[in-house]
């Protein structure tokens, strides 16, 4: 009698195609600020962090293309007073596809990839 191991299916992880979390704001940084590092930079979002180092959100161009024109309540407003995407996020140990669909269905390009005390390991593209 021959017995025959079959090696287990794999399943691309969120791990396996993040890549790792490059520009990071603090949320209590100005709009003004933070629209100068975004164009200084030429990325197309920025990782916004809480007081306690954990993953608030991505803030990204369109985001701020409302408050292009720079103007006193820019320079005053902080970036946790205006609306861009929170949480949920993506953990490393998520599948990929379960991933690429939850993207989807919120319209997402990039999403915040987190562990679980919810600081940013990485980001998700599509």
């Amino acid at each position: 009698m021959a017995l025959t191991l079959e090696r287990p299916a794999t399943t691309t992880t969120v791990r396996d195609l993040m890549t790792g979390p490059e520009l990071q704001i603090s949320d209590d940084v100005m709009l003004d600020v933070a629209i100068h590092i975004l164009h200084s930079s030429g990325a197309d979002h920025l990782l916004v962090r809480d007081d306690d180092g954990r993953c608030a959100g991505l803030l990204t161009r369109l985001h701020l293309a409302p408050f292009q024109n720079r103007t006193r309540s820019t320079e005053r407003t902080p970036v946790r007073d205006i609306a861009f995407d929170r949480a949920p996020f993506a953990t490393a140990d998520m599948p990929a596809a379960t991933a690429a669909s939850a993207m989807s269905a919120r319209g997402l390009t990039t999403w915040p990839v987190v562990d679980p005390d919810g600081h940013a390991v990485g980001l998700l593209s599509l």
